[in-house]
């Protein structure tokens, strides 16, 4: 059912947020540009049109637009229109811009703003306060790795592409742990039918020795950069539950494995990025350390030890935190600055060590639920280290304006990330792809 608050008579305003007679310059702006903004009035010259500007911050600011004549041909016939324009230099910092127009009238107050579905372009009419159209401003001189920007990139997922010519004995010392012993074998956990807990991960023995056998392959497919699901020392078969931020898992190889295959891949013109797991450790680990299975003093163990203040305890030890209620995953406090130093700051720092050891970049697994002041620490010391190392986000909604945790998070803007994992252009091309409905919008 449609909204009552839309006018459906003959418009009486027209803007296309797409069309750069409407708008210039189209899409994303830098700090401090000017914006030209433009809607054509079907009146008789004596309303008043106000833009009216909003900006998380700062509040609303009204804009006053000029008259401005333009004569548009309409078959063999040329009809006069009214064209109503304004320029607006947009903030020094990056930031998130909000419009729409009014329209006033001897008889009524008339609104113009973005269409129901808020998508952009040919925006409608309404009685009330509508959606507002939205401008993306980026920090001035922010830039994008020039490489990424042309990048191929294929995803691997380690235990599942190639185990590769490694021994056996690389597949040991793992508790609960069982490894196919068929490539071809279906996946399956093993639980606590009481508990629902896993009891055994499995494994088919993916390595990295296997994905350097496959390079030559990678590169005639045309692929340029690699993207890699976890490494890391964890319990898991998908390792997102992390163990050892510094040590590759022995199912997959070693260090010394990884350094190789990325010094290999640059040969090939493949960079590699790895996924970074900061919202939450695992509870087996050196860090957290529930099982006891590593030899110092984790968090759950002691308050006295040096990983304590990572975690948020709601009552000593057995209630904390978790990503999305899973025991298993005990969240981080990310603005902790002991934290922020191992992951970020420190001079062997995981971002740091893994740069050394031949990557050129990172993927954030659940970037929006990661701090906007982690975001900024991260992304800063990266480019540092690497102005040309890429920084990519998994957002899965509209990254250019996502709400996260009731904060509108700016992206797009600068400083807190390159790119993101767009699942919003995913989903339109599967959807046009199979047909569905929701691919006509």
């Amino acid at each position: 059912m449609l909204s009552d608050n839309i006018h459906f008579m003959q418009p009486l305003i027209i803007h296309d947020s797409r069309n750069t007679t409407y708008r210039y310059p189209f899409g994303a702006v830098e700090a401090g540009s000017v914006v030209t903004l433009r809607c054509e009035v079907e009146g008789d010259g004596t309303e008043l049109v106000t833009l009216r500007l909003w900006q998380e911050g700062a509040g609303e600011t009204l804009v006053a637009m000029q008259q401005e004549k333009c004569k548009q041909k309409t078959g063999e016939k040329k009809e006069e229109k009214l064209r109503y324009v304004c320029q607006i230099t947009v903030p020094e910092t990056g930031c998130l811009l909000w419009y729409y127009f009014i329209v006033k009238t001897k008889e009524k107050t008339y609104y113009y703003g973005n269409n129901t579905a808020q998508l952009g372009g040919w925006g409608q009419q309404y009685k009330q306060e509508p959606p507002s159209y939205q401008i993306t401003v980026y920090d001035r001189g922010a830039v994008t790795p020039e490489w990424m920007k042309h990048a191929v990139v294929y995803q691997i997922f380690p235990d599942r592409f190639n185990r590769g010519n490694v021994p056996l004995s690389q597949f040991s010392g793992k508790p609960n742990a069982l490894l196919h012993g068929s490539w071809h074998d279906l996946p399956r956990y093993i639980k606590d039918p009481v508990a629902g807990d896993i009891l055994y991960f499995d494994f088919f023995g993916g390595t990295l020795e296997g994905i350097r056998e496959k390079l030559n392959y990678i590169a005639d497919l045309g692929i340029t950069c690699l993207y890699l699901n976890p490494v890391f020392e964890s319990r898991s078969n998908h390792h997102y539950d992390t163990g050892n931020y510094k040590k590759i898992d022995s199912f997959l190889g070693t260090e010394e494995d990884f350094v190789n295959l990325c010094k290999e891949a640059r040969e090939h013109g493949i960079r590699i990025i790895l996924d970074g797991v900061f919202s939450h450790t695992g509870d087996d680990s050196i860090y957290f350390n529930r099982k006891g299975n590593y030899p110092g003093i984790g968090a759950y163990q002691s308050k006295g030890s040096a990983y304590h203040s990572w975690y948020r305890f709601k009552k000593f030890p057995v209630e904390y935190s978790c990503w999305w209620g899973d025991k298993s995953l005990p969240e981080v406090d990310e603005t902790d600055s002991n934290y922020q130093d191992f992951i970020i700051r420190d001079k062997d720092s995981v971002l740091k060590h893994w740069l050394e050891a031949g990557i050129s970049g990172w993927r954030l697994d659940v970037a929006d639920e990661l701090p906007d002041e982690f975001l900024k620490v991260f992304y800063s010391e990266l480019k540092n280290s690497d102005p040309d190392a890429a920084l990519i986000g998994e957002v899965w909604e509209d990254a250019s304006n996502k709400i996260s945790y009731g904060k509108q998070r700016a992206y797009l803007c600068g400083g807190k990330l390159d790119s993101v994992m767009n699942y919003v252009l995913r989903r339109l091309m599967l959807d046009f792809l199979l047909c569905r409905a929701d691919a006509a919008h």
